[in-house]
């Protein structure tokens, strides 16, 4: 059960932070728009919000998924691989340092929270551009200190492993084909090429935040009995982000 989240609002020049997507420049003022929305639907869940100003050095800087790896037990500090968001997790080590133990990972390792996905108490760890192996050494070593099982996987198709993955609860993924061997086949469901984006999936106690305009994988997500809320996220997608890219929940 989640109680709090850190979220974070876009800053004026969040149209210069690292894209590879080509769907354009994002409009700042829909940004804003379709991020207040998201803080909406987070206190809908029953979470707390904690928001941190904009820090206009980072562009990608309300994307706070990447500045830790959090849970009831510990709040993991991560270094982003990305070195033009380096100093991002800075603030967020301080707005976490409030809320229990809290270890970070050190270079040369780095590691980025968009490549850990956690199912129940075991988390997968995403090798990527971003996430480097002694990233994920660091971090499965401070997983293991507080009860927590993981393994590492290779990310090869997208920016980040929950690009193509997700973890809905009550034992179901989401997923593109490339990482369609993580579950049980019966226990996932296969994304169609054209919403492969839908794979980000954000499950928040009795809700499932999706994106919205995916038809397909909705009627999928709705079949299995999810309660669902559907956000728009045209603007964050134009920057490489999604739905669990905006917030630290634990």
């Amino acid at each position: 059960m989640y109680t709090k989240a850190i979220v974070r609002r876009p800053g004026r020049n969040f149209a210069n932070g690292i894209t590879t997507s080509n769907l354009g420049q994002p409009d700042f003022n829909k940004a804003l728009e379709q991020h207040a929305a998201y803080c909406d639907a987070l206190i809908r869940c029953g979470v707390e919000l904690t928001v941190p100003d904009a820090d206009e050095r980072y562009p990608d800087g309300c994307f706070v998924e990447d500045t830790a790896v959090v849970n009831s037990r510990v709040k993991v500090i991560s270094r982003p691989g990305a070195a033009t968001r380096r100093g991002e997790e800075e603030e967020i080590a301080r707005v976490l340092a409030g809320f229990g133990t809290t270890e970070s990972i050190t270079a040369p390792g780095t590691l980025e929270g968009g490549d850990v996905l956690r199912a129940e108490n075991h988390y997968f760890i995403g090798l990527s551009e971003r996430t480097n192996r002694e990233g994920a050494s660091q971090l499965s070593t401070i997983l293991a200190k507080h009860g927590f099982t993981s393994s590492v996987i290779r990310v090869e198709a997208r920016l980040h492993l929950k690009s193509d993955i997700a973890y809905l609860g009550n034992g179901n993924f989401i997923s593109t084909p490339v990482f369609s061997h993580v579950a049980h086949p019966a226990n996932t469901i296969i994304l169609d090429p054209d919403e492969y984006y839908s794979a980000n999936c954000l499950r928040v106690n009795d809700y499932l935040l999706i994106p919205k305009g995916f038809p397909k994988s909705k009627m999928k997500i709705l079949e299995l009995g999810y309660n669902i809320i559907e956000l728009e996220m045209s603007e964050f997608r134009k920057m490489d982000g999604g739905l669990t890219c905006l917030s630290l929940l634990f």
